[in-house]
């Protein structure tokens, strides 16, 4: 991989991270384009995971003042919830890695391509949630139980590239009734263990000699480094749009994005 390709696909990254439109459904189809399958399996998940890392040092600059109030007081309501709404996918990702980091590097599912359908899920999923939103009489500023489980196996969904990880969490806080500006922050929040997740399996891995890097040192550092900056500008917009508008716009770009890759992969 050469350093403008990492920059491109960093930038795509944190772009796409917390817009609801699936920032690994895009890496993969860019990697495709690219031609960067030779990166293998593990090269391309290690580029993946750390890009993730960018946009997670992104969401610290942001919402710094979300976190720092949650680490001041670690023993409050939003702090279990993200926690229950970490265990799905966490959960998934340690029974299903091998499988995950197959999908990841091959765009394949049983051998199937996928990216298409997975699309066409994202799209589906917020057209559900801003009808089932419409619908609530008066809208919720936390996060219950209940709440948190749904949208923690929504996420545990948007394991598979072309599922938005942003728009299944959102989604589902939406469809329950959450406050939108509270349902964006809380997805973006839950972003941070998920990622940190990710770097830290990838890092035992790569320690145990399991695994190989694949990627060198520089296009890695550019690809975390240009999805940082990116992905700081990426919040910032997208906390704006969901407070004051729908995501009918995201709909249909993912619509017609998921139809096009149905017809055109090979």
């Amino acid at each position: 991989m050469r350093i403008i390709e990492a920059v491109i696909l960093g930038a795509v990254q944190g772009l796409t991270e917390f817009l609801p439109v699936s920032s690994s459904g895009h890496l993969a189809l860019l990697q495709k384009i690219f031609g960067l399958s030779g990166e293998g399996t593990q090269g391309a998940l290690l580029f993946d995971t750390m890009v993730h890392a960018g946009t997670a040092l992104a969401v610290f600059v942001v919402l710094w003042k979300d976190i720092w109030a949650l680490l001041k007081k670690p023993v409050q309501p939003l702090a279990g919830s993200l926690i229950i709404a970490t265990i799905p996918a966490a959960a998934t990702a340690l029974l299903f890695k091998d499988r995950i980091e197959a999908v990841f590097a091959s765009g394949l599912f049983f051998g199937k391509p996928f990216l298409g359908a997975a699309f066409l899920i994202t799209s589906l999923s917020l057209v559900i949630a801003e009808a089932l939103s419409r619908k609530q009489e008066r809208a919720r500023d936390h996060v219950n139980v209940m709440d948190a489980a749904i949208i923690g196996c929504l996420q545990a969904a948007a394991i598979i590239p072309g599922v938005s990880r942003s728009g299944a969490t959102l989604s589902g806080a939406l469809s329950r009734g959450i406050d939108r500006d509270a349902a964006a922050r809380f997805s973006f929040l839950l972003s941070i263990p998920a990622i940190l997740g990710a770097l830290a399996l990838q890092a035992i891995d790569l320690a145990s000699g399991k695994a190989e890097a694949g990627i060198g040192a520089a296009p890695l550092a550019a690809g975390t480094l240009s999805a940082a900056i990116v992905g700081f500008f990426s919040i910032k917009l997208m906390l704006k749009l969901v407070r004051e508008r729908q995501l009918w716009g995201f709909a249909v770009y993912t619509g017609v994005l998921g139809v096009a890759t149905l017809v055109l992969w090979k």
